[in-house]
């Protein structure tokens, strides 16, 4: 089976449809967990399949660090390595050698960093990144790109950008025929539209099978994110995936969402999961707030996630005081559930072309906050 999208509904701008691979189908609008290093903290694959999850992200940068992708292609790549027989989509590395590698060089080559795990060099370019990627074995890979850190400059974010499209041409011609995996250009161009115009122009004449929206959920703010994502979608091919990466928080995803994105990817749900916050249809939890220490209600009434169907407010504060790992696990398979709950709430409301009625509720339940305490 090769790679194809389907686009089934739509409302407004917002999409619904299937991403098809030979691992299996992505529904969109897509929420996909982020297992950074083989793994989506506290939760085993099963775990993160059950919460509705069709595709996992990996990171390109940390696997090549730890464990090596060599191995991990001797091991049998990637699915088999971290048990999940489903798509997965691997970052090409470029935003995380922007913010967590050290003495970074910039070239028109690539990058060369310091690993910040034990220091050692490494020259991380849009070929070695497509080879990385493809020993990995991800079902889709994303084109290596430069990320520049804000604030910035506007020619400071032209000359990145500019730099960004020559490597994605580079990033096609190394990636080369693979049948069955998915290549993605990233469009960049900051919050000037200009430059995303003619970012979205020079990857649409590469041509890819999918297309991201990079360099954005970057310390911008909301609104000047969903200003750029007001027209960017639609500066990409109408017939192919559209993915906004590092998004977000749930009210970032139902904006984007409208706006016409389809694939989505955030460490938050799994973040908070480790730090007792939990998500919730009526806003965030903090499980630590000692209001919660004698309420035998679930987190959500309306929950079906292990975590509310089989302990109680007080229990989760009560192991999340106490750091065992059994809080971790119980709020962040709560916190994937209820993301990959919204995201279907949004398919079937785009389908039944009821999309801003969906909207509304998701706000009002919001702006009325969490229950009082008995």
């Amino acid at each position: 089976m090769s790679f194809s999208f389907r686009l089934d509904a739509t409302d407004g701008a917002a999409r619904t449809g299937v991403i098809s691979t030979p691992r299996g189908e992505i529904r969109t609008p897509a929420f996909m967990p982020v297992g950074t290093a083989a793994t989506v903290k506290a939760m085993l694959p099963e775990s993160v399949r059950a919460t509705g999850a069709d595709i996992l992200l990996g990171n390109t940068y940390h696997l090549m660090l730890r464990p090596g992708a060599s191995r991990v292609a001797r091991l049998g790549g990637l699915h088999r390595f971290m048990n999940w027989d489903r798509p997965i989509l691997t970052d090409s590395g470029g935003f995380q050698v922007m913010s967590l590698a050290s003495l970074r060089k910039l070239t028109e080559e690539g990058v060369t960093f310091a690993s910040h795990i034990d220091g050692s060099r490494h020259l991380l370019s849009p070929e070695s990144s497509m080879e990385i990627q493809r020993l990995l074995g991800a079902d889709i890979v994303m084109a290596f790109d430069e990320c520049p850190a804000l604030p910035a400059t506007e020619a400071e974010v032209a000359a990145s950008t500019r730099l960004s499209m020559r490597w994605a041409q580079r990033s096609r011609d190394a990636f080369g025929d693979r049948p069955g995996h998915a290549l993605f250009g990233i469009m960049q161009g900051g919050v000037t539209r200009e430059l995303r115009e003619e970012s979205a122009a020079a990857l649409n004449g590469i041509g890819f099978d999918g297309y991201a929206i990079g360099g954005l959920a970057v310390g911008e703010g909301q609104e000047a994110m969903f200003g750029v994502l007001d027209y960017a979608p639609g500066l990409l091919p109408e017939n192919r995936p559209r993915y906004l990466m590092g998004v977000g928080k749930p009210d970032d995803i139902v904006g984007a969402v409208e706006r016409g994105v389809d694939m989505m990817d955030c460490v938050l749900p799994s973040r908070s999961g480790r730090t007792g916050q939990a998500w919730t249809r009526r806003g965030q939890v903090n499980l630590r707030n000692a209001r919660h220490a004698d309420d035998s209600r679930p987190l959500d009434e309306t929950c079906t996630c292990p975590a509310c169907r089989g302990y109680s407010r007080a229990y989760l504060h009560h192991v999340t005081r106490a750091g065992e790992i059994i809080a971790s696990m119980l709020t962040t398979w709560h916190n994937l559930h209820y993301y990959q709950e919204l995201m279907a709430g949004l398919r079937e409301a785009i389908a039944g072309r009821r999309l801003g009625e969906f909207v509304a509720e998701f706000h009002a339940l919001r702006a009325e906050g969490d229950i009082s305490p008995l």
